[in-house]
């Protein structure tokens, strides 16, 4: 662990905020195998070739965003689909849309594994009496399957998702409905995630968070007004973080 800030490290947290993808498992993975079973579908649904399959998902995706911008509803990979079929010529094809979004989020899942030492360190902050909460981009419905799927729906006080806030981080929303929730002024609160913009730059800007950013394959460490007060590889280091400002 590479500490930015010590003097943000001087004595526990009032509570935590957890940002999910990429944050509490490797996103990537599982996103890569949800996407070729989707694509190896389509392809033999229609017998088109894969690379006609990219080019109307790509174009889909992009129109939905567009539409949409910082909203839950603008990462639907239902909408995605839907935009993608019209795209083809195919009209909205409703059922296969649904067929289609199930076949990816049942592969994404089954993919999804848990960084290691996340359960453990969430016991560590549990024993403490230290409340937590998930504050996360996308909608309600597929992140609560999230953490039912990896078990940790107990852990965790309170969810917060920008289908409920009505943004997207960076947005203010998001964070301050986490503080409302969990009735805290906003004193030593700490943000985990990985995004630099979303969930370091917003944390710090929102709500005066001390941040730590979660690196891993892939992510880029947050820099300027982006960087973030720790950052770390492992939880394991961040468990010994708390160990060592809980023995003081």
């Amino acid at each position: 662990m590479k500490i930015n800030n010590s003097s943000r490290f001087t004595c526990l947290p009032e509570a935590f905020l957890f940002d999910t993808d990429n944050t509490l498992y490797p996103y990537e993975p599982a996103h890569n195998a949800a996407q070729n079973a989707v694509r190896d579908k389509v392809v033999n649904t229609f017998s088109i070739t894969p690379e006609e399959f990219d080019r109307a998902f790509k174009e889909a995706r992009n129109h939905v965003k567009t539409r949409l911008q910082n909203t839950a509803s603008s990462h639907s990979r239902l909408l995605y689909l839907q935009r993608m079929l019209e795209i083809m010529g195919l009209g909205s094809q409703v059922l296969l849309a649904l067929d289609f979004e199930q076949t990816y989020w049942r592969t994404f899942l089954s993919n999804a594994i848990l960084f290691d030492d996340v359960k453990e360190l969430l016991d560590d902050i549990r024993l403490l009496g230290i409340p937590t909460a998930i504050v996360t981009d996308l909608t309600a419905q597929i992140q609560f399957r999230k953490v039912v799927y990896f078990g940790l729906d107990h852990y965790f006080d309170y969810i917060v998702t920008s289908e409920e806030a009505g943004f997207d981080k960076p947005h203010e929303a998001p964070f301050k409905i986490a503080l409302e929730k969990m009735q805290t002024k906003g004193d030593r609160i700490w943000m985990i995630g990985d995004n630099p913009i979303n969930d370091i730059q917003g944390g710090r800007e929102q709500i005066n968070a001390v941040t730590l950013q979660k690196i891993h394959s892939g992510i880029e460490l947050g820099k300027g007004k982006a960087q973030p007060d720790a950052y770390f590889n492992s939880y394991e280091e961040l468990r010994d973080l708390l160990k060592n400002i809980n023995k003081k």
